[in-house]
């Protein structure tokens, strides 16, 4: 076995935990701990594949700049970002939708794949400035240029929603403070100095 197979099982391996970890997690941090574990996985697969440019760009936008601000959002919206608990009728109907519908989607893919006969097609050779820098900022900036400003604004939208839902809570969590006439301070009151009121000092 030679070191470029083993540098691909380790990868994939690395990707498929990272995956399972980020959906399974019940902690929203683990989940994007995985999240960061797949996109190192996914960078790994590219550099075995000779593209140094995409395991860059992977490593540099997603786990540097997306994964971050998954983090940040959780952290802004703090320990109450968990899911919902599993006694509640939404959150189980929700899930059985889900995994059914995945379920189905599955089934036909896997059905699709063995009804269709695999046709072996040669490649084209690729041009010399196939992968390069120029290439990918021409497509991202002219035929790839919707997509890219789509998914920033959906990442504005995330992050201006995560903020408004965050200060909805902290403004809804606030306690109340009931002030009485036995209660001279804020701060709490020791048993033995209830009978031993303070005395002025003569000046």
């Amino acid at each position: 076995m030679s070191a470029g197979i083993v540098f691909f099982v380790v990868m994939t391996a690395l990707a498929v935990a990272g995956s399972i970890v980020t959906v399974a997690a019940k902690n929203p941090i683990r989940s994007a701990v995985g999240l960061l574990l797949t996109i190192v996985g996914i960078a790994g697969l590219f550099l075995r594949l000779s593209a140094e440019f995409m395991a860059a760009i992977q490593l540099i936008v997603y786990a540097g700049a997306v994964v971050v601000l998954f983090v940040f959002v959780i952290m802004l919206l703090g320990p109450d970002a968990a899911a919902v608990p599993s006694g509640a009728p939404k959150a189980r109907l929700s899930r059985i939708v889900a995994g059914v519908l995945m379920a189905l989607i599955a089934a036909g893919a896997l059905g699709y794949f063995v009804a269709t006969k695999p046709v072996r097609k040669l490649l084209l050779p690729a041009s010399p400035e196939y992968g390069t820098v120029e290439l990918v900022g021409r497509e991202l900036f002219t035929r790839a240029i919707v997509p890219f400003e789509l998914a920033t604004a959906l990442l504005i939208v995330a992050v201006v929603g995560a903020i408004a839902v965050a200060r909805s809570r902290h403004r809804g969590s606030r306690r109340k403070v009931v002030e009485t006439p036995t209660r001279m301070f804020h701060g709490p009151l020791i048993a033995r100095d209830a009978q031993r009121p303070l005395r002025k000092e003569s000046a």
